[in-house]
């Protein structure tokens, strides 16, 4: 069986402590970081991977190219390709978005205008920094950023929620004007263009915190064999 690595992209889950100063003091790994790691195991042990979707990663997925055009005509980072290198070393796996020629690049694409974070002073989910500096560490990267785009949804969305919106409110005909409001809300082009990228400061490379990943993984290893002695 292969041995574990955390995906960048997970570290932040790996990462959390222990609810209890009792499980903290003893050296337990917290819920989540057990979680992840049964997950793990049972997508080893039957050869499947784990695909999650929807609709906020389907979007996600179908304008990136664009998004990421968008976001280097607006930053002025010239003509910049999706990053397809995967790395890995011995602890971590991960493939970043952006690989500039001094930093990694992390994009996210907000589902629509309503959770665009356009006045948050850091980026929404706070596992986002902790994967960056996976990325640093395996493309030997000194400085990562997160950039949020708010770009039109795509149509198959659009008409995904239109269905929603309908089922859910239990009507047999909508009021006038009820589709062109949710194509209103998924599109943005009337919205000036300074208003639909947010780039959050770059963080610098943090080698402790890296370390701390790694013994963390290790002591993930330990969880998974004690699991894989008790099947």
């Amino acid at each position: 069986m292969k041995e574990f690595k955390i995906r960048c992209s997970a570290i932040g889950q790996i990462m959390t402590n222990p609810r209890t100063n009792k499980a903290k003091e003893a050296g337990e790994l917290s819920e989540t970081a057990k979680s992840y790691c049964k997950m793990w195991l049972k997508s080893a042990l039957f050869d499947r991977d784990y695909e999650f979707s929807s609709k906020y990663t389907d979007k996600g997925i179908t304008v990136e190219d664009s998004s990421i055009e968008f976001a280097a005509e607006q930053l002025g980072w010239g003509m910049v390709f999706k990053n397809e290198e995967y790395k890995e070393n011995e602890y971590l796996t991960g493939t970043c978005d952006l690989k500039l020629s001094n930093k990694i690049i992390d994009m996210k694409n907000a589902y629509d205008w309503a959770t665009f974070p356009l006045f948050d002073d850091v980026p929404p989910n706070d596992h986002n920094d902790k994967q960056l500096q996976g990325y640093m560490e395996l493309y030997d990267k000194d400085e990562a950023q997160i950039v949020y785009t708010l770009m039109d949804t795509p149509e198959h969305l659009i008409e995904r929620e239109i269905t929603s919106a309908v089922y859910k409110s239990g009507l047999d005909e909508m009021p006038a004007g009820f589709e062109e409001k949710i194509i209103r809300n998924h599109t943005y082009s009337d919205v000036p263009e300074k208003l639909r990228i947010k780039a959050f400061p770059t963080i610098q490379r943090d080698r402790e915190f890296i370390k701390a990943v790694y013994q963390r993984v290790i002591e993930c290893r330990n969880y998974i064999e004690t699991l894989k002695a008790n099947l």
